[in-house]
């Protein structure tokens, strides 16, 4: 059986086109998705157009994917980081 810790998640690591990585709590990621799927509305990833909030595409982007593509060229990946061993 897998050890539970396996599962934990502490922080994400972001990456975005021309900026240094960085670590934020699930929360604070979770509002940074709310914030960019709310500008992009009208041009969103089809796996999310059949959900009727921000809040629940940001939730499923989060547990479901770990990239978006925020403009032509530009992209926003995070991944699930632990930070203790």
């Amino acid at each position: 059986m897998p050890d539970q810790i396996m599962f934990q998640e502490d922080a994400y690591v972001v990456l975005e086109t021309n900026q240094p990585e960085v670590f934020l709590t699930a929360a604070e990621l979770l509002e940074k998705l709310k914030v960019i799927l709310a500008a992009q509305q009208e041009d969103l990833p089809r796996e999310l157009q059949h959900l009727t909030s921000v809040e629940e595409q940001a939730q499923y982007l989060m547990e479901n994917s770990c990239e978006l593509d925020t403009e032509p060229g530009e992209y926003l990946q995070w991944y699930v980081v632990r930070l203790e061993k």
